[in-house]
């Protein structure tokens, strides 16, 4: 099958920024000795042993498949109903809500996380109200919980957006003939809605856990640099210790996994959604 002209561009562009950076990070992580480069071809699965033969790394990795866990699952029961609440709206209203949902996005990442130091500290803004109401300071920061909520609210939007997005093309027929049945709301979301909705779901799940399992600001702001993530332990060994080759291991080691629970994922994905409006 001959490539278009105009995808030529795309192409080079993968080429250059995607699998070139690949390619050299899987070169790395087979390598030892000093830095990144072509010059050291002594290959070596030593890193990867490095990895899975220390249970510290493994529990690391466990941890934030864990936590990243946590984060999608709390997501989802958050943002399926957030999602239906919105696809039922009028359209003026839906657009509004879904730009409300939107507007955080556009600041900065990085700004967002730190908003929550001003909340949760010690002296933070809620701590501040608790002890003006006579109660001890709550500890609410520098530690899992607070590192799972930093991933909650972050990438709560990736799960409302997708599921949104199934929800409202949902043919609203299918519904009015499930009811004209004699099937009850309960029913008719168990067989008709949710059934539909699946591939949101999917892409939502999809979307939420690459970023949570990956993630190094959230736990490092948050978690005060005391809660070790994947992420971290990837950015400790390019930055601090800098063992570019263990930190490229790790990194291969994380991508594969991300790849296994996407190929997992969609298996689940049914790839049928509905066409019309809910409600």
């Amino acid at each position: 099958m001959k490539i278009k002209w105009a995808s030529y561009p795309y192409v080079l562009w993968m080429i250059i920024f995607i699998i070139v950076p690949l390619g050299l990070v899987l070169l790395s992580s087979l390598t030892i000795g000093e830095g990144v480069g072509l010059g050291n071809l002594g290959f070596t699965l030593d890193n990867f042993r490095k990895f899975f033969e220390n249970e510290y790394y493994v529990e690391v990795l466990w941890a934030s498949v864990n936590l990243a866990l946590k984060s999608t699952v709390i997501s989802l029961l958050l943002g399926y109903p957030m999602a239906m609440i919105i696809a039922r709206e009028k359209i003026e209203k839906r657009n509004i809500m879904v730009l409300l949902i939107v507007i955080p996005m556009w600041m900065n990442f990085l700004l967002r996380t730190y908003a929550w130091l001003t909340l949760l500290g010690k002296n933070g803004f809620i701590n501040t109200i608790v002890t003006k109401l006579g109660f001890e300071p709550l500890d609410l920061i520098y530690n899992d919980r607070a590192v799972l909520l930093g991933m909650v609210y972050n990438f709560l939007p990736f799960m409302i957006l997708p599921i949104y997005s199934v929800l409202t093309k949902i043919d609203n027929s299918l519904i009015e003939a499930a009811e004209d049945l004699g099937a009850n709301k309960f029913n008719v979301f168990t067989k008709v809605i949710f059934p539909l909705s699946i591939p949101g779901i999917i892409t939502g799940i999809t979307m939420v856990f690459m970023p949570a399992v990956s993630t190094f600001v959230i736990s490092k702001l948050l978690g005060g640099g005391q809660y070790m993530l994947i992420g971290n332990l990837i950015e400790r060994q390019f930055i601090e210790i800098g063992d570019w080759h263990f930190g490229s291991a790790v990194s291969i080691i994380m991508m594969v996994f991300i790849l296994i629970t996407m190929a997992i994922t969609n298996k689940f994905d049914v790839d049928k959604e509905g066409g019309g409006g809910l409600w």
